[in-house]
């Protein structure tokens, strides 16, 4: 998944995104609520990481404005990560339109587990097994088998086929690979992901990904 990670403190943004990409997510990072919202049109996130307790605007008031916004961007997902315990102020946040949220401080493991749970409730991976034709891939375990055999997956392999398994048959644009594999200021170099591709398709099988010129990639829905 894309996570958009709206939080003030560097050191817990710090800890957050090294515990999501050591899980193969991308993570964008915004430090106060305009910049999230900011990042939140640019880029196609699939789902929100909140804290509460920003500078400049409150958790709240940004979370009102991401319910504003038109779908799919207004529904995604919103975990609100926060310090303030009362309950009024999660009461609150969950009367705004959060799904869940978690309290700091907080173990990675519980706020992986929570996000994967609004994620599958909300998001467009509806299921735990994405598949394509004998392609799996279990979004919880990371495994992935073609045709019942286990294959080894890269990280940004891993979440190139997931990007693709989450529609098969639709197509994705360089463009919108990029963003799913590569954080901002993570710039790829210009045949990055063609470089992926070509990898992965080493490994799951060299027809099950198909290049639509000048259009992008898919995953073929009867890959084989």
């Amino acid at each position: 998944m894309h996570i958009l990670l709206i939080e003030d403190d560097p050191f817990i943004a710090r800890a957050v995104s090294a515990a999501l990409e050591s899980e193969a997510h991308v993570v964008t990072y915004a430090p106060t609520g305009p910049e999230g919202l900011a990042a939140l049109r640019v880029h196609d996130v699939d789902a929100v990481l909140l804290d509460l307790g920003l500078p400049g605007m409150d958790g709240i008031d940004v979370l009102k404005n991401i319910r504003a916004m038109p779908a799919p961007k207004g529904s995604l997902p919103v975990l609100i990560v926060t310090a303030r315990e009362a309950l009024e102020s999660r009461l609150e946040g969950l009367d705004a339109g959060a799904d869940d949220y978690v309290l700091k401080p907080f173990h990675m493991s519980e706020l992986i587990a929570r996000l994967r749970a609004v994620a599958r409730r909300k998001g467009p991976i509806a299921g735990d097994v994405l598949r394509a034709g004998n392609i799996s891939l279990n979004t919880v375990t990371h495994a992935v088998t073609v045709g019942g055999d286990v294959v080894t997956l890269s990280k940004r392999e891993y979440a190139l086929l997931a990007a693709l398994l989450v529609r098969p048959g639709a197509v994705l644009s360089k463009r919108a690979l990029e963003e799913k594999l590569y954080a901002p200021g993570d710039e790829p170099e210009g045949n990055a992901v063609e470089y992926l591709i070509h990898a992965l398709r080493k490994k799951i099988g060299s027809d099950a990904i198909e290049n639509i010129r000048g259009l992008g990639w898919r995953i073929r829905e009867r890959a084989s």
